[in-house]
């Protein structure tokens, strides 16, 4: 009888230790995924700050758009992170509707860039060269990746759509570092006036992309929370 009760498992077939474990590593695991999500809102917000303020002095669109960019993706990262914090059904819709939000606000985003960039180009309006804004853009494209990884390997363990979009956004971020160093080198050392409106343009194809796939994402959620 004692043997018995030592080897009974639960109704799913794992033992009481089996058990035990796998809650503490998924516990790690939401832990982890909430580390991460408040770096990525205090790096967003340190981001937006710094790509805002430093592209209405330089009179840049592709800075401004990097840094709306950022305060999107707090927006997202504090969706997520309240996802982790209390990982429940109601804490599941509220996330969906806000990635929705998230979603419609890229789309506007991508248009307000478009703009600013097209009449730029058109008006043959040059920027001026912003070295804090050039600084920012290094720092971003050597964090970004990495905190990207680390949120994708982190939603795969816990199998979190919500995570591993984010982490996609992560990336966006890497690319948008990228195109604004291109944009803002040309410009500051070859004197292209036409290369920080460009970059912006190429911004905007990525935004719009997130966005759709942002919006598109709440539509396949429920099915998949009543499985």
């Amino acid at each position: 009888m004692g043997r018995q009760e030592a080897g009974r498992k639960d109704p799913v077939g794992q033992s009481p230790a089996a058990l035990f474990g796998s809650l503490a590593g998924a516990e790690a695991l939401r832990l982890r995924a909430v580390r991460l999500e408040y770096f990525t809102v205090g790096w967003n917000c340190l981001e937006a700050v710094v790509a805002l303020v430093a592209g209405w002095l330089a009179a840049s669109i592709a800075l401004e758009g990097f840094g709306l960019d950022s305060v999107i993706e707090t927006i997202s990262g504090l969706a997520v992170l309240w996802r982790f914090r209390r990982p429940h059904a109601e804490d599941e819709r509220a996330e969906r509707r806000a990635v929705q939000v998230v979603g419609l606000t890229f789309l506007a985003l991508a248009a307000y860039v478009a703009y600013e960039a097209g009449t730029d180009l058109w008006f043959r309006r040059p920027p001026r060269f912003s070295l804090p804004g050039f600084v920012l853009a290094v720092l971003s494209l050597l964090v970004m990746p990495a905190l990207a990884l680390a949120k994708r390997r982190t939603a795969r363990q816990l199998g979190s759509r919500a995570l591993e979009a984010d982490s996609l956004e992560t990336f966006l971020c890497a690319y948008l570092s990228g195109a604004l160093l291109l944009g803002l080198a040309l410009n500051g050392i070859l004197g292209w006036w036409w290369a920080d409106p460009t970059a912006a343009l190429l911004m905007t194809g990525f935004i719009v992309r997130e966005g759709i796939e942002a919006l598109s994402e709440p539509r396949s959620t429920p099915s998949d929370s009543e499985q």
